[in-house]
């Protein structure tokens, strides 16, 4: 939007810039996408870049999210991106290895370090398919396996999110989970997507997190959400043991709920947000940053203090 000289308004009518009006209202990190060679060029490499820094610069923290394809990826759309379509296994693995290193060290360079990341974006069906398909778990756990290791080798102390598209589907997330713990898959942070279109009922969402919270001793995200605002915000935010870390929306522009029109004005959906962060966001006096990996040395799942965000898809400018 911002290409085409479209702006975002705040309640009031007035412009601003979007990652900051979004601040304003107490959101405080930033999920980027990237892909290979995305056409248009929306959310490839030098995209992401230009959008953390721009993060950085209004002090939100970041994530990033790599879907290894050229357009974004889901459990219905892991297609390997047309670099890689005809590599052996072998060389697939070195590819996803060199590509998530470069994301990474590109984001370094400019003082970026992303806080979290996700080695592939709703993989309970798998990545890369068909090598990384769900139906062979060995070459799936070795795919996320190349893009960790890319990821720890730029810097050790980024907090590694597993993302499936499960919501309250606890079955599923616990047979995704345990096959990739036992293939020595490495996560600090479980994330969930959670549309009730497909993944069930608000009672299914928080025992689902809370099973997997108490289950793998792990913090939980909704790091993907539309519709019902506030419920499933509640729901991530109060996990038994402050193990619910928040949530991040998906697309706010044109799916369930928007909080832009298609004129990047606001409404009352985007008010949500300040009164949802003032109720379990700390406040600057307490600190809002995620605790520093003090042990992570040792193995021990890091604890991070929690955070609302937002996950726009291009081309909104705070994508």
């Amino acid at each position: 939007m911002e290409a085409e000289g479209r702006k975002f308004y705040d309640p009031t009518g007035t412009a601003q810039e979007g990652m900051a009006l979004l601040k304003s209202l107490g959101m405080n990190t930033i999920r980027l996408r990237v892909c290979v060679n995305p056409s248009p060029a929306w959310n490839n490499t030098a995209d992401v870049v230009a959008k953390a820094i721009r993060a950085k610069n209004l002090g939100m923290r970041i994530m990033i999210d790599f879907h290894y394809s050229d357009y974004w990826a889901d459990p219905g759309k892991q297609f390997k991106p047309a670099a890689l379509s005809s590599l052996s296994f072998t060389d697939l693995k070195k590819a996803l290895y060199t590509y998530t290193r470069k994301v990474m060290q590109e984001l370094k360079d400019q003082g970026t370090v992303p806080d979290m990341v996700q080695v592939g974006n709703e993989i309970n069906h798998g990545i890369l398919c068909p090598e990384g398909n769900i139906a062979n778990p060995d070459g799936l756990a070795q795919l996320i396996n190349s893009g960790t290791a890319a990821v720890k080798s730029v810097d050790p102390n980024v907090i590694m999110m597993l993302h499936v598209a499960l919501g309250g589907q606890n079955h599923e997330s616990v047979f995704f989970i345990d096959n990739m713990i036992k293939r020595g898959v490495h996560f600090d942070v479980i994330g969930q997507s959670c549309y009730p279109k497909w993944h069930g009922t608000l009672p299914d969402l928080r025992d689902n997190l809370a099973n997997l919270a108490r289950r793998y001793n792990k913090d939980v995200i909704v790091v993907e959400y539309s519709q019902l605002k506030n419920e499933v915000n509640t729901i991530a935010f109060e996990i038994p043991g402050e193990r619910g870390k928040g949530a991040c929306i998906w697309e706010p522009l044109s799916t369930w709920e928007a909080v832009f029109d298609k004129d990047g004005k606001s409404n009352d959906y985007l008010l949500t947000y300040d009164a949802i962060s003032k109720q379990f966001l700390p406040s600057p006096q307490q600190g809002s940053a995620w605790k520093n990996l003090a042990n992570y040395s040792r193995g021990v799942s890091p604890r991070l203090h929690r955070g609302a965000g937002l996950y726009a898809a291009s081309p909104l400018p705070m994508k």
